[in-house]
């Protein structure tokens, strides 16, 4: 009988992969329903039905995979990312640290009050702080949007990850220290962990495009170099553990700036791209459980409004003075919603550091179960009614 189910076993993954594509391109089609959010209910079926069942290294090699996937959107995003926009006008990077530190301020304080300890409600605070640039990304590619809330959302998902990893970092420092009492493994964890990350990022920056430059069709086959680069920087970071969230949005900043173009048409990084986003947002849904999301879920959906909350609040408030309308803020703010995949996989990270939080985190479960689903839907919206949307369903 276990020789007869062995086969079974390890075709789950794959019919269960695709049976949420096909789930999401007929949702997506009929009703507008963005792909990832059916992709993630899906993931999250499979997780609670199917999913114990399964070999451990299954589990293993799909973390791996998920990682590639959100690399690459790590990548785009920050290939997106104008430096001297961000130059010319400060008052976008100052609604981020203001939008940032005003959400874990906020999630802490709520997460304290309703009996939490501080470590573990500085780490949900620290984790609120970031707006995922998974969802972000595939909805804005999805709904070919352009316009001012769209690039605003993208450049405050990228600064605002790139705070949260500093913050997540500095706070697992302190847990590390107060358990071992050893300063040098703590600001190991945090700040040199950080630094190495970028620097290779970085690196990776400067040498690809060089390389390419030393062809005269390098152009051309930028977005395969690319690919293979992002691979390799994700396995060199999740091998030698450091931060692949920070050295990938690091390696698309200084891509850009080194002036090699990606075409327009390789967004998602063609069918690729495609494929490793049904896997990312089905596998990262898949890691939570029933129990987790119902143990914490009341504290869970009051996490997700404050968090909406103070990131749209924000968000309208410095509009003006940042150069657009109070309206087309709060839409921007509302676009930030997505967090569940950056989460997730940046605790699947320390867990490989052989700091398990996730059990200490009960909340956390709910969260990312309500922003895996209803983050997306938000985004999409906010953005449809900023009019930037330029996406037609088909029939």
């Amino acid at each position: 009988m276990i020789e007869f189910l062995s086969p079974l076993y390890q075709l789950a993954w794959p019919f269960a992969l695709a049976a949420s594509w096909l789930a999401g391109e007929i949702l997506y089609r009929f009703l507008g329903m963005p792909r990832i959010a059916v992709y993630a209910l899906g993931g999250f079926l499979f997780g609670n039905l199917a999913a114990s069942y399964l070999p451990p290294s299954e589990a293993g090699a799909f973390l791996l995979l998920a990682n590639f996937g959100f690399g690459l959107m790590l990548f785009e995003l920050g290939y997106r990312i104008n430096l001297g926009w961000l130059r010319h006008n400060p008052w976008i990077l100052i609604t981020a640290l203001a939008e940032s530190l005003c959400t874990f301020g906020a999630v802490y304080f709520v997460a304290t009050f309703c009996g939490r300890p501080p470590l573990a409600s500085a780490l949900l605070a620290s984790l609120a702080m970031a707006a995922s640039p998974a969802g972000l990304v595939r909805v804005i590619n999805e709904q070919h949007s352009s316009g001012q809330v769209t690039e605003r959302a993208l450049h405050l998902s990228a600064l605002s990850c790139v705070l949260a990893v500093f913050t997540f970092r500095v706070v697992i420092g302190i847990g590390v220290f107060q358990t071992e009492g050893d300063v040098l493994h703590a600001a190991w964890s945090s700040l040199v962990v950080l630094a190495v990350s970028a620097s290779l990022g970085g690196l990776f920056g400067v040498v690809v495009p060089v390389w390419l430059r030393s062809f005269e069709d390098g152009a051309r086959d930028a977005t395969l170099a690319f690919t293979i680069a992002v691979f390799l920087l994700v396995l060199l970071t999740h091998v030698l553990k450091f931060e692949p969230v920070l050295a990938a949005l690091t390696f698309g900043i200084v891509a850009r700036h080194r002036r090699i173009v990606l075409s327009p048409a390789q967004r998602n990084f063609g069918v690729l791209g495609d494929l490793l986003s049904v896997l990312l947002f089905f596998y990262v849904a898949a890691t939570l459980s029933w129990g987790q999301v119902l143990s914490g879920f009341a504290l869970g959906l009051l996490l997700v409004l404050v968090r909406a909350l103070v990131k749209t609040l924000m968000c309208t408030v410095f509009a003006r003075v940042s150069g657009i309308t109070a309206r087309k803020g709060m839409f921007t703010g509302l676009a930030l919603t997505p967090m569940a995949v950056f989460a997730i996989l940046l605790l699947e990270q320390t867990r490989r550091l052989g700091v398990d939080l996730f059990h200490s985190l009960a909340p956390l479960a709910a969260i990312a179960l309500l922003l895996e689903v209803a983050g997306p839907l938000v985004t999409q919206r906010a953005i449809q009614l900023a009019h930037e949307a330029r996406t037609v369903r088909e029939k």
